[in-house]
């Protein structure tokens, strides 16, 4: 059924800017502080508090357009969105509307091998409102609380053109969108913490047709997991009430985590009138050609460029550059790791292997990781040199990462280096031999697999630190 339709997907995104104060007064933005601690006459709305201009957030914005390739405007303008909220203390939210900071970007995708760019309508700041929290299940117990700490904080609104054609794409878009900011240091974009939110809008129509569907918003999204399984039903929900002769009403819906579907939250004919017009204690916010090329100059490499770059300096595979780059913290790491053993590649493999897998299973980020990107880097180097063998590489790893030591410290301290010496081995293939006869006369019968045994004996005679391809060459001299 759905095959017969296209689906056309637009979305708006708010980060949250990573300023240490609100985007027009002093207070704190910290998360998790006891509620209504970080309020102010600004942010409560008393009468005669003027709001002022955040210059970080406005260069955190600006970061976040050339980033996205929009074009800044030269002129830009607040302006009040009217609306009633309990926690929207002044009665208006002061945002961006038809002057907004940047407009006609675009980001590319890449799904199932095929890359896809997607356009960005328009990116403008605004400040965020309150928090409403409900609490009691029965009528006579029943409170509404509000919350006032995020009120004010600072806003990137990013609306996509309606580009997006599956709810793959949409996760595409939304992965990328959130690297890119991540990246250039505009956000942390912690979505467990509000830092990044998504209003999806969705319709379908028979496919190829020109002429759009009836839109529906999906509110709220804060999970990409959600969102993608938003997106799936809502398209199944339209195709169904299409191909049953049925009509699609331009809604507000919610998605409900617990079913599984979106459920109407209010229709078209309930919409509010937003009565928008030019902030009147905030002069039009000007940024010059020079301003834009000072900030453009401070910021970092974008993901999608370096892991071009990784594939191209490195030697790396797409899949491989595309793990390293997830985060800017990872993307480092790796650099160092690979830059000072002087192996890019074995650099990559212990980075997504050994080491992730550790830190996954101790809960940590790299961030945290307590083995140094200079101590991997010299670990890589101990296998490169041939001190250490892959397998006795993983273990002294083990060891790295619970105490935090150094693998030459390691090394040195329980004399584990690999035992590469041909004359020492031989005694200890001789006396394994010796003892062996049985399984001596089996391999020179031809049962050549029997030659793991011989390996497996050597390897527990030396703790595991002789060389293994050493060992193999001088067994099937000896056996020869």
């Amino acid at each position: 059924m759905q095959s017969t339709y296209e689906p056309v997907i637009g979305l708006e995104v708010h980060v949250q800017l990573g300023t240490k104060t609100k985007l027009f007064s002093r207070s704190s933005t910290a998360f998790g502080n006891p509620a209504n601690t970080q309020t102010d006459p600004v942010t409560l709305g008393l009468p005669g508090a003027l709001p002022v201009l955040n210059r970080q957030a406005v260069i955190l914005g600006i970061k976040a357009s050339l980033a996205l390739h929009c074009e800044v405007r030269n002129f830009s303008r607040f302006a009040r969105k009217n609306y009633f909220y309990p926690d929207l203390p002044k009665g208006y939210q002061i945002s961006q509307f038809d002057q907004p900071l940047a407009e006609h970007g675009w980001l590319e995708i890449n799904v199932n091998g095929k890359t896809r760019r997607i356009g960005i309508t328009r990116l403008h700041l605004e400040e965020d409102a309150g928090k409403t929290i409900h609490d009691g299940f029965r009528d006579s117990d029943r409170y509404s609380y509000v919350d006032l700490n995020r009120a004010g904080v600072p806003l990137a609104e990013i609306v996509s053109e309606p580009d997006i054609r599956s709810a793959e794409e949409a996760v595409a878009y939304l992965t990328e969108l959130k690297q890119i900011m991540q990246f250039v240091g505009v956000s942390n974009c912690d979505m467990e913490k509000g830092q990044l939110r998504c209003d999806v809008n969705v319709s379908i129509r028979p496919r190829g047709r020109e002429e759009f569907g009836t839109k529906v918003e999906v509110k709220n999204m804060n999970s990409f997991r959600f969102i993608q399984r938003a997106l799936t039903f809502e398209i199944g929900r339209q195709a169904a009430v299409l191909e049953a002769g049925g009509t699609i009403p331009q809604q507000t819906r919610l998605y409900n985590v617990q079913t599984g579907e979106t459920v109407a939250m209010r229709s078209k004919e309930e919409a509010h009138d937003y009565r928008y017009f030019p902030e009147p204690d905030l002069m039009p916010l000007i940024v010059s050609d020079e301003w834009k090329e000072e900030i453009r100059a401070t910021m970092a490499e974008l993901p999608a460029a370096k892991r071009k770059r990784f594939v191209e300096q490195y030697g790396l595979g797409e899949y491989d550059a595309g793990v390293l780059t997830l985060t800017q913290a990872m993307a480092d790491y790796f650099e160092q790791v690979a830059r000072k053993s002087g192996n890019a590649k074995a650099a990559a493999n212990w980075v997504q292997g050994e080491l992730v897998g550790a830190l996954n299973a101790a809960g940590k980020s790299i961030e945290e990781s307590p083995v140094a990107a200079e101590q991997l880097a010299e670990l890589v180097r101990l296998i490169g040199d041939g001190t250490l063998s892959g397998k006795l590489a993983k273990e002294i790893f083990s060891k790295m990462f619970d105490s935090g030591r150094a693998a030459g410290e390691i090394v040195e301290a329980e004399g584990l280096k690999q035992i590469s010496d041909q004359g020492e081995l031989l005694k200890i293939i001789d006396g394994i031999l010796a003892d062996n006869q049985k399984q001596v006369e089996t391999y020179r019968g031809g049962k050549t697999g029997v030659l793991g045994f011989f390996i497996g004996q050597v390897m527990k005679a030396t703790r595991g630190q002789a060389d293994p391809k050493v060992v193999n060459k001088l067994l099937r001299e000896a056996l020869g």
